[in-house]
């Protein structure tokens, strides 16, 4: 059910030439502990001028927006909250073009879902995300993915982003969460 939906807006942003990663839940699944997660997370690497493309894919794949005022709600969020009519599944589609994110999405992993590749958020970028998030859950995420993959994981890459991010007052505190992750695990 997940896997077709990702499918069929993954199709559709390749075909409409829009770069995107799947972050969230969904690369969670991919690279952490199995978790229950009933949405899809999407970063674009396009700004809110493409909002009109993401409106089509939309109309076209049946998914009902669900901000009452879609283009203000995505000028003050950057964020466009869609519901799957038939599995009432949601997508949040994230947009974003910044040099952070035209990386992550060129470090893109593709992986087959219904045999066609798809491009999910590699394990660093996604740390970053979730580090960047913050919330208890995605603290959660990051410890369950350092402890699979501790071996495999490129921490320059990972500080260097977080060093810049925490200049942020959203993510002054993903730096000190990292190292204190890293230090329960080792």
């Amino acid at each position: 059910m997940i896997e077709n939906l990702i499918k069929k807006v993954a199709l559709f942003l390749d075909h409409t030439k829009i770069p995107y990663i799947i972050i969230g839940g969904q690369a969670v699944l991919l690279y952490g502990r199995p978790r229950m997660t009933q949405d899809i997370d999407i970063t674009l690497g396009v700004d809110i001028d493409r909002y009109e493309a993401i409106d089509n894919l939309c109309k076209k794949l049946q998914l009902k927006i669900l901000p009452d005022k879609p283009i203000k709600f995505v000028k003050d969020t950057r964020v466009l909250p869609v519901e799957d009519n038939k599995t009432k599944l949601r997508i949040d589609f994230i947009f974003s073009n910044t040099p952070y994110e035209k990386g992550a999405i060129r470090h893109a992993r593709r992986v087959k879902m219904k045999g066609y590749p798809v491009k999910f958020a590699s394990i660093e970028d996604l740390i970053i995300h979730k580090l960047f998030a913050g919330r208890a859950v995605d603290l959660e995420d990051v410890k369950g993915i350092l402890i699979k993959h501790i071996d495999k994981i490129n921490f320059t890459y990972i500080r260097k982003w977080l060093k810049e991010f925490s200049k942020l007052p959203e993510a002054k505190d993903a730096l000190s969460n990292f190292k204190r992750l890293l230090k329960k695990i080792r």
